[in-house]
């Protein structure tokens, strides 16, 4: 039974970076770079690779028993579980379905949704929706990647850019309000900016997609930058203006860590300080949809978000995606 809205709060954070680390220095051995070069490009210094033998529910269960514990919750009380994720265990069955087995979720619902890099933020309100509703009371997000396994370590321009990692949050029904709206969008007139083109129905893996290398990501960077830049203006600005707020009023500001070229541009056709902005780019790379996921649980674990603060979280994504999410923290 549908009940009357209710307000819904995060009440854990929590995160997993694997232990491997690629510097730029590793790089320039690899493919023809610098580490001015990318530095100059991208702001990125290193990233995180899983191990081989390391899967996108691993780092994801990780992350979810830190939120757990950050919540203080037993996952016997979640009831439901999303991952965010562009690189599943498994097309099917969803990375969401391991991820309770491992830790035990026994009576969770499960699924994937895949966005992108926008998908922790679809996530966020997928789940919001739910709880709002009277549907689930206790839900475990998750944005999580191992897209190192998915990149062409021949191809310079994309190689350089993405890491692994896994970044949770526990959300709950509450009598106060913690998040105050959202807003998402789409363009699929631009679905060829990112793609991994080969491996499902339209090219299924043959020996010409390998030979074409069409199972790696694929990039249009020019294009890429001009739309991230005008849709994350555009969700921030849409989120803020449906629970009556203004870019004045954000105390943290938590942007996709696609590029730091891109978060720049972003800031100043906001009019958002850097002071305000929390940015971990240089230590992880893209991390795609666990991008947003792990920097809010590191901003809390730091102090740069306070009790009472207006934080939002923006991202855009292969699509192509776009969204933000506005919340009072209160924890």
């Amino acid at each position: 039974m549908i009940k009357n809205c209710r307000n819904v709060k995060i009440i854990g954070t929590g995160s997993y970076i694997p232990k491997k680390v690629l510097t730029n220095d590793d790089l320039e051995k690899i493919v023809d770079t610098s580490n001015e070069w990318i530095i100059a490009r991208t702001g990125i210094s290193e990233r995180h690779l899983a191990e081989d033998n390391e899967t996108t529910s691993d780092l994801s269960s990780k992350a979810a028993l830190k939120a757990l514990k950050d919540a203080n919750i037993e996952p016997k009380e979640i009831d439901l579980i999303i991952v965010a994720t562009n690189s599943p265990d498994m097309v099917f069955p969803a990375t969401a379905c391991l991820v309770q087995e491992k830790i035990k979720a026994v009576n969770a619902a499960t699924f994937d949704l895949q966005a992108g890099c926008t998908g922790f933020v679809y996530a966020l309100i997928v789940a919001w929706q739910f709880i709002s509703a009277g549907f689930y009371n206790n839900a475990l997000i998750i944005g999580a990647e191992t897209l190192s396994k998915f990149v062409d370590w021949t191809d310079r321009n994309t190689c350089v850019l993405f890491g692994d990692g896994a970044g949770a949050v526990i959300l709950k029904a509450k009598e106060e309000k913690g998040i105050l709206s959202g807003y998402l969008g789409g363009d699929g007139s631009k679905a060829d900016m990112i793609m991994l083109p080969a491996g499902l129905s339209k090219n299924p893996a043959s020996h010409e997609t390998i030979e074409k290398r069409m199972h790696y990501v694929k990039m249009k960077g020019n294009e890429v930058f001009k739309n991230a830049v005008k849709s994350m203006k555009r969700s921030t600005i849409k989120a803020l203006e449906k629970c009556n707020l203004s870019v004045k009023d954000v105390d943290c500001f938590i942007p996709h860590q696609a590029n730091i070229r891109i978060i720049l541009v972003v800031l100043k056709v906001l009019g958002i300080k850097k002071d305000k902005v929390f940015i971990n780019l240089d230590k992880y790379g893209n991390t795609s949809a666990a991008s947003v996921a792990i920097a809010l649980d590191e901003a809390v674990k730091e102090g740069k978000i306070k009790n009472n603060n207006i934080v939002v979280l923006t991202s855009f994504g292969a699509g192509l995606t776009y969204g933000s999410i506005v919340f009072r923290w209160n924890k």
